[in-house]
């Protein structure tokens, strides 16, 4: 796994950074209006050889890879470039690739700096006007029209109508001007469709620096703008929606990633992706600049700040390619049906999503001792409740020292290191076993270790890892919800002792656990954050009560309450009234959506078998368009969700600064988990109603599952919060 910028690309970045923001200053974009267009500017992107990067070095280009060109995109993007730059990387490829004395003659013409080639994005048809981005100030337009590649030189300046978003348009009526046939190559039909991707890709990264941009500004803004006696980024009206938008871009990057990896490597799924991703930062965009200026309010309509700027390029600059709902039609069509596509030549991509390879001789022997112990019959496997632990499973892999790899040898582990616990632990998933206890008591664990007594470690840790005894989260209060903070429990010094009283809701795996970590408020006076305490609590004291809850997800959880309950101080983890360190800690084990995106798969891939069944007006339902573009909308959302889960992963694997990575990856992959079971249950109705364990029934299940993600392991509205205040740097919204 790697997903850092790679080293050769940070120049790169930081260059264009630097030049796009001393030189696409807003005063120039607005200088450029209404046509969009900068001649200067074009004729200083001309001198850094940007419009060349992808031209061969053998055709007098820089040669330069398609993940270093989407890096220039992305910060013209961010600073709205008046200049047709995407267009023209494009056709100097497109020229490079075909070759002949024309294709370079116009070449050297651009290269001049006082020629502009438009590139039509759609095949043209004679006398069939279509609206070309650059063509207002182009010489001339480079075009495909269905069976021959040309540059047609118009007999008069192109008309450049007012628009949405400058782009400098101009309406070409192909077959009024002079035609010249370009005849180097006699793969130039399939050189120019594979233009037209790359095309995709490079308006992809500009629209995911534009969203990118106007999140900080917003969020600024937020941060300086009072209202009611407070700024309005504590508002989670303001900071929540500009959360989910970041979330949303940072997704879009890790997407745009994935898909020139795969694109590099011959996946078969790259060109579904390609379509996918240009409708998700198309998506993304307009999201984006719509919260960005709805948290200006009436300032952001106003032609002094640049708000509006951005808002009308989001739409504008996608728009030129028509529709983006049928690039995710086109997505659909080349990812369930087959449909063909000419890709570019993405050059090295120095990448790599794979999850770490290390730790395979461990991972070998989780594997050999679960085939070993584990009867399909028996066990429930591929269930994810509590009520498929099973004891002998639980205590036979402690005893082989594979619960907890990772825990030092005194303490029931292995010692290992972080690749071979991860690959130990994925075996888990592979093989069908949630073993939901292992997961509590694995976080329990790590925090008694942190913050625990000696002789709390001593009593407690060893038998966790031989598999004797689990434990089980105290968290959440009937009267406090997701906010951990206002517990409501008390804990009262009691000599040498504690007395506690309250009650605890959804404390899941109760009737298998030993202890409970639990969150108590031990100074009602002091502010909630600085008055609660942690501890480790025995569930064999008297004055516990457990109380079993069913929920319709088929799964058992538990209301706990405690009645005068004694407690020797060893039993406090953390400073008495300093919980919140403590209670952090934990808490950051919780957060990332590390697997809900493979439900989200198993659901399309459910319905994709049905669409392929069955039959609408005649046909299979696959063919439809609908069906095509809701079944890709799923997998696209799976594959961000996925993307965002690698990113946390890598952030800590790298030691990198992590800006809540984990908490998006969570709100993201089970908000998506959520509204595509819903979807995917009212595309496949009425079957989807029928439950059981084959077919259909992984959508009904995946519904009622889904519900409950967004609030276990902390609710999206904590994770939005969480996400607002590190990573756009906005005050806190929480109490």
């Amino acid at each position: 796994m790697k997903l850092s910028l790679p080293d050769d690309s940070v120049p790169v970045k930081e260059m264009f950074e630097r030049f796009f923001t001393t030189e696409a200053t807003p005063a120039r974009v607005r200088a450029a209006e209404p046509n969009g267009f900068d001649a200067d500017l074009w004729r200083e992107l001309i001198a850094l050889d940007a419009p060349f990067m992808r031209l061969s070095e053998a055709a007098g280009g820089g040669g330069m890879s398609l993940f270093d060109t989407c890096l220039m995109m992305e910060q013209a993007g961010r600073r709205l470039a008046p200049a047709p730059l995407a267009e023209s990387v494009v056709a100097m490829r497109i020229l490079g690739e075909i070759g002949g004395e024309t294709a370079r003659e116009w070449i050297e013409k651009v290269r001049s700096g006082e020629t502009v080639l438009a590139l039509a994005l759609q095949p043209t048809q004679p006398g069939r006007a279509q609206l070309v981005p650059g063509g207002a100030v182009a010489q001339a337009v480079l075009t495909f029209d269905g069976t021959q590649v040309a540059i047609e030189i118009p007999n008069a300046a192109l008309a450049a109508p007012s628009t949405l978003g400058g782009a400098a348009i101009g309406v070409f009526k192909p077959g009024e001007g002079k035609i010249l046939p370009l005849s180097g190559n006699a793969d130039a039909a399939a050189i120019f469709a594979a233009g037209i991707e790359e095309w995709k890709l490079l308006t992809s990264a500009a629209l995911i620096g534009m969203s990118r941009e106007v999140l900080g500004m917003a969020a600024a803004y937020a941060c300086e703008r009072i209202a009611f006696g407070a700024p309005i980024g504590t508002y989670q009206g303001i900071s929540h929606p500009l959360a989910n938008d970041i979330v949303d871009a940072d997704g879009a990057e890790m997407l745009l990633w994935k898909t020139l990896h795969d694109i590099a490597a011959g996946a078969p799924e790259a060109a579904a992706e390609i379509s996918g991703l240009f409708w998700w930062a198309s998506r993304t965009a307009t999201s984006s600049v719509a919260h960005g200026l709805h948290t200006f309010g009436g300032y952001g309509l106003t032609n002094e700040y640049d708000l509006q700027l951005y808002h009308r390029r989001a739409k504008a600059w996608a728009l030129v390619l028509g529709d983006p709902k049928q690039e995710l039609i086109r997505a659909g069509r080349r990812r369930y049906l087959g449909q063909a596509a000419s890709l570019p030549d993405a050059g090295l991509v120095d990448l790599d999503f794979s999850p770490p390879q290390g730790g395979k001789e461990l991972a070998d022997e989780t594997r050999a001792l679960f085939k070993k112990i584990l009867d399909p019959q028996k066990h429930h496997l591929f269930e994810q409740n509590f009520e498929s632990h099973d004891w002998e499973v639980h205590r036979a892999m402690g005893a082989a020292g594979l619960l907890y790899p990772n825990w030092p040898e005194k303490w029931g582990g292995r010692g290992a290191d972080a690749d071979s616990t991860r690959a130990s632990l994925a075996v888990w998933q592979e093989v069908g076993y949630a073993g939901l206890p292992r997961s509590t008591t694995a976080m329990i664990g790590h925090i008694v270790q942190q913050f625990g007594t000696p002789e709390l470690q001593d009593e407690v840790l060893l038998r966790m890892g031989r598999g004797e005894i689990s434990a089980c989260l105290g968290y959440t209060e009937p009267s406090g919800g997701s906010d951990a903070f206002a517990a409501k429990t008390r804990a009262v010094r009691d000599g040498d002792d504690w007395v506690i009283n309250g009650q605890k809701m959804f404390t899941s795996g109760a009737e298998y656990a030993s202890y409970v970590i639990m969150i108590t408020r031990t100074d009602p006076d002091a502010p909630k954050h600085k008055g609660i305490t942690i501890f480790l609590v025995p569930l064999d004291h008297p004055g516990i009560e457990i109380h079993p809850v069913h929920t319709f997800m088929d799964e058992r959880t538990n209301a706990t309450f405690y009645a005068d309950v004694r407690i020797p101080d060893r039993y406090r983890m953390g400073p008495v009234n300093a919980g919140a360190k403590v209670l952090a800690a934990a808490l950051s084990l919780e957060h990332g959506g590390g697997y809900f995106h493979k439900y989200i798969i198993d659901m399309e891939e459910a319905a994709l078998a049905w669409a392929r069944e069955e039959m609408r007006d005649g046909k299979p339902a696959i063919e439809d368009s609908d069906v095509l573009a809701r079944l890709a909308k799923a997998r696209i959302e799976a594959d961000v969700g996925e993307g965002l889960s690698a990113k946390a992963m890598w952030t800590r694997l790298a030691g990198e600064k992590d800006l809540a990575f984990g908490p998006a990856s969570k709100v993201f992959a089970t908000e998506a988990f959520i509204s595509n079971a819903a979807d995917l249950m009212d595309l496949t109705a009425p079957y989807s109603l029928l439950r059981g364990k084959e077919g259909l029934s992984v959508i009904e299940k995946g519904y009622r599952h889904a519900t409950a993600t967004t609030i276990y392991g902390g609710s999206s509205e904590v994770m939005r919060s969480q996400v607002a205040e590190r990573r756009l740097g906005m005050p806190r919204s929480r109490g």
